[in-house]
């Protein structure tokens, strides 16, 4: 699962990249509202963690263009304004949710859960994500089939929660790419051939019907043979 994190704290910043890395989420970084509204335009984001006041462009300006941009991830606001007041009009906006600093690690991984179990089959209980035959644990990055489990790169992870959240939908190279390596990574195009043919090879060792269909001159699409 890839994360947005705007926050122009550095320290702040650097202290929650790298507990949600540690969680196994990937994070891409930024410090002020213009950086947040290019990352976010690039709509390749799971969660996006948007501080409200921002450098140049303030989080609520960021959450009203992307929404009107049909950027429908959901967002979480991050802010050290507490009044209702606040909340009512963050949540107008957009706002998917609200957390008030100083908060909980524990409670912003609850709230990311919380978040991205509706628009996806996530169990509350254990993190999984189902699919036809497989069971993906996005904690353990670990696929469970028909034939038994495997473990995933981080990567492999990434790519594979991309098909998961739109089975039988064809997803475009360039969206791939973006989502798996990050808007400014100048990776050839040829690695993500590389990790597809990894990832099939995935399936098949756990059993799953599951195939990725390669569509020409678009990308590819998760199916079931």
């Amino acid at each position: 699962m890839r994360i947005l994190l705007a926050e122009d704290d550095r320290d702040l910043n650097k202290a929650l990249a790298w507990q949600l890395n540690g969680q196994g989420y990937i994070v891409d970084s930024c410090y002020d509202g213009e950086e947040a509204l290019y990352y976010g335009e690039q709509n390749i984001y799971d969660v996006i963690l948007l501080d409200r006041m921002l450098p140049y462009l303030e989080g609520t300006e960021v959450l009203s263009t992307l929404r009107q941009q049909s950027v429908n991830v959901p967002i979480i606001l991050i802010t050290a304004l507490g009044t209702v007041q606040d909340k009512i009009s963050g949540l107008d906006l957009g706002a998917d949710d609200y957390l008030v600093k100083p908060f909980d690690f524990e409670e912003l991984l609850a709230r990311i859960r919380c978040v991205t179990r509706r628009s996806t089959t996530l169990n509350p209980q254990s993190d999984l994500i189902s699919c036809h035959d497989v069971t993906w644990s996005g904690r353990d990055m670990c696929l469970s089939g028909p034939s038994g489990s495997t473990t995933l790169s981080k990567r492999e992870s990434s790519l594979l929660e991309s098909f998961l959240h739109m089975p039988e939908q064809t997803l475009a190279r360039e969206m791939l790419l973006l989502k798996v390596w990050g808007p400014d990574s100048d990776v050839e195009d040829g690695n993500l051939d590389n990790y597809i043919y990894f990832l099939r090879r995935r399936l098949k060792t756990v059993g799953s019907l599951l195939q990725i269909k390669t569509v020409r001159g678009v990308g590819y699409k998760l199916y079931v043979s």
